[in-house]
């Protein structure tokens, strides 16, 4: 029999962690740049040295996903993006104006609180475990329930080797007991400074109702449009690609795909030649009972699985090979289920007659993930810049969305935490990095003499040049007012008086 209940074990534990995260971020902001490197270069080589093991423990745990793609996403987030923000300033002076006599100071936030998703659960915490100690923070992770011994375990990695090169004990710490209580306790605690969620709609909201600064993303649903110009071969390469890649985990995969009526037979010919299986009807609707409950949520059961394993579940009969599901659609909303996010690998499918209406069709569809990502095949860079205005936050051309949206295959910086700006309720529209967890203090020298400053103002001239009083800027008075002896039948004249003298000043 356990002594103490699970909820208060899980609450003692997030104490525990964060107090003893809060000495060890008091400790690291004062390392030097030399120092912040090797933690981070032996955080690299652990992450790199155990990508494929830790991807099978979360393939294994979860059951989300492939092992390979898993371990490419582990050494993304750590050798790519170390080779990335290595030579990123975030220690002193980071920027420099002399001609406005102003530079900016890097200040570490403290404490921070990463929440990790089940879909990325060792990816997400090797990326933000980087970011944080690049910029002289501590770190402390609430795992998702249903992945926390493969989180716990990247944690715990990392934090051996930050130690290792010199990081203060308890630099990067995870909760082995998740609840709702520990993770809420972690939420509030006193000593996190700074909140990065990923995950669901509701951790999300409660990292923002925190009473604490945060960096929250929201889901993504992200449309592919396949212009008329567009390489369709290439196009559909791409999509498959990125849709099958890690069974269509990340937020910015693709999750409809909407084509031309005059390029239409040929994507349809390419994605079935690519391993794309079009689902009739019937299929169709057997397909979303089992991807959609209570509405149109996602069912995890299916989070992350092949489209093999998800046809068998469905009792659909499909050709070996088959790599994707796609189902019609006729419209977005309420009835039209594979119009909303899937992160599987099931897309939806759309046919139109123009740009025109490809781009109100996107709009309506980015509505149940605004703000996230889009995705553009196309030739024609007109089309690029009318579908830039698209509420998406990135808006990726002729590439994969799940590989371009995290920066791996395109210049955007590599990241695992995809910000939706306003559009989705995010206080960051980026790919947040290293610099989104800095305090950035402003030092400003004096360029004016603030002694002389009105009259050496040559644009300021009120009071300095007055023009000669008109007939039409004065009311005269030819005999002081006694307001004593002003008679009722005086007040309306009297008010009359004060309103023209208002208006001359006022000319």
């Amino acid at each position: 029999m356990e002594m103490f209940d699970k909820d208060l074990r899980s609450v003692q534990e997030a104490r525990d962690l964060t107090r003893k995260g809060k000495i060890a971020a008091d400790q690291i902001a004062t390392f030097s740049e030399e120092q912040i490197d090797k933690i981070l270069q032996n955080m690299k080589e652990a992450a790199s040295k155990y990508a494929v093991g830790l991807a099978q423990r979360a393939v294994e745990e979860t059951g989300f996903g492939k092992v390979m793609d898993k371990t490419y996403k582990n050494h993304a987030a750590s050798r790519l993006l170390y080779d990335e923000i290595k030579g990123e300033k975030t220690i002193g002076i980071i920027s420099e104006d002399p001609k406005k006599g102003t530079f900016d100071v890097a200040e570490p936030v403290g404490l921070v609180l990463g929440i990790i998703p089940s879909t990325n659960p060792t990816s997400t915490v090797i990326f933000k475990a980087m970011i944080a100690l690049k910029s002289r923070n501590a770190i402390v992770f609430s795992p998702h329930p249903t992945a926390v011994n493969c989180t716990k375990k990247a944690a715990d990695l990392l934090n051996r080797a930050a130690v290792a090169a010199g990081a203060p004990d308890g630099i990067i710490s995870c909760l082995s007991i998740p609840t709702m209580a520990g993770t809420n306790e972690l939420l509030h605690a006193k000593e996190v400074s700074l909140i990065i969620a990923t995950g669901g709609p509701g951790m999300v909201k409660a990292a923002y109702s925190s009473g604490k600064p945060a960096l929250g993303v929201g889901a993504g649903n992200s449309p592919a449009y396949i212009e008329r110009t567009a390489d369709v071969k290439s196009a559909v390469a791409k999509i498959i690609a990125s849709k099958t890649f890690d069974n269509g985990t990340i937020c910015a995969s693709e999750q409809s795909i909407i084509c031309e009526e005059v390029n239409k037979n040929e994507v349809i010919q390419e994605l079935k030649a690519q391993g794309g299986y079009f689902m009739t009807e019937a299929e169709t609707e057997k397909v979303c009972q089992l991807l959609f409950k209570n509405g149109y949520a996602m069912n995890a059961k299916f989070v992350g699985r092949s489209a093999i394993v998800i046809a068998e579940a469905a009792g659909i009969t499909v050709p070996d090979g088959t790599k994707v599901l796609i189902g019609a659609q006729g419209g977005v909303g309420a009835g039209y289920p594979l119009s909303f996010e899937k992160l599987t690998t099931v897309l939806a499918f759309y046919v139109v007659n123009n740009w025109e209406e490809a781009c109100e069709l996107s709009i309506q569809l980015l509505q149940n993930g605004i703000g996230h990502t889009m995705s553009l095949h196309t030739n024609n860079r007109d089309i690029v810049l009318k579908f830039a205005a698209k509420p998406a936050s990135r808006i990726l051309v002729n590439t994969g969305g799940s590989q371009g949206g995290t920066g791996i295959s395109t210049g955007l910086p590599i990241s695992f935490t995809l910000g939706c700006g306003t559009f989705g309720g995010s206080s960051v529209s980026e790919n947040v990095g290293p610099k989104h967890l800095l305090n950035i203090k402003k030092v400003a020298y004096g360029l004016k003499d603030v002694t002389t400053l009105v009259q050496d103002d040559l644009t300021f001239n009120y009071g300095k040049n007055e023009a000669p009083e008109t007939s039409e800027m004065t009311t005269t008075i030819s005999q002081p007012v006694d307001t004593k002896t002003i008679k009722d039948t005086d007040v309306e004249t009297l008010a009359n008086m004060v309103r023209q003298v208002l208006a001359s000043m006022n000319n």
